[in-house]
């Protein structure tokens, strides 16, 4: 099973989220996206490395990709953003509960975020949850069709702990989750992932295969 320790910076809070991005780059701890589960049917591989790191508050993690192709057509949060270029980010905060929590973002950071303990039952986060996840997507707000071609993008996320059920964390934290770059409806339809995934077809909901994830 793989494992991650994401660091903690100081006063990280009180950077503009503009500016966080050379912070996380420096001092986060690099994550790859690298594994390519269905080789078979999706062999399609690309650069994906999430720069991660926390404070006393939040998560952050800012996803940096390359790539063939790029599109971001949903418009709305809560919309099948997976079918775009996306990245996505499922931690279960306390592993022993069962719960796990799927965050998914397309290219111009529209969000489809629940909770649940089985996939058929999700949570799906109200308006006033959704807006306490700050996102800055390299590529604006505008939805877009797919452009061919090589393409460069990146998304920097924050998450609330207290969103997560974490309101006064102790550190190190331990929890359980796995990191991924899908684009099911792109001209490349792709599924990767951090920790690898045993099963016969694309699957993320899968917390079995999960990985370790710390933060110190």
């Amino acid at each position: 099973m793989k494992s991650v320790h994401i660091p903690y910076i100081d006063n990280i809070d009180n950077i503009d989220l503009t500016e966080i991005r050379d912070s996380l780059i420096k001092r986060g701890t690099p994550i790859s996206i690298d594994c390519v589960n269905w080789p078979e049917t999706y062999p399609d591989s690309r650069d994906t490395t999430v720069y991660a790191a926390h404070s006393n508050n939040n998560l952050f993690l800012l996803f940096e990709c390359e790539g063939s192709d790029l599109k971001a057509e949903v418009t709305d949060d809560l919309g099948p953003v997976a079918n775009d270029s996306c990245v996505e980010f499922f931690i279960s905060p306390v592993p022993d509960t069962g719960r796990y929590w799927n965050f998914e973002f397309n290219a111009i950071g529209r969000k489809n975020v629940s909770t649940r303990i089985l996939r058929p039952e999700p949570r799906r986060l109200n308006a006033d949850e959704l807006a306490q996840i700050a996102v800055l997507p390299s590529e604006g707000l505008t939805p877009f069709a797919e452009k061919s071609g090589w393409h460069s993008w990146s998304l920097l996320v924050s998450i609330p702990l207290s969103l997560l059920g974490l309101p006064n964390p102790t550190f190190p934290l331990a929890m359980k989750g796995n990191f991924y770059k899908c684009g099911a409806k792109t001209s490349s339809p792709h599924y990767l992932s951090w920790a690898p995934i045993v099963t016969d077809r694309p699957d993320f909901h899968r917390p079995e295969f999960f990985g370790d994830i710390i933060l110190d």
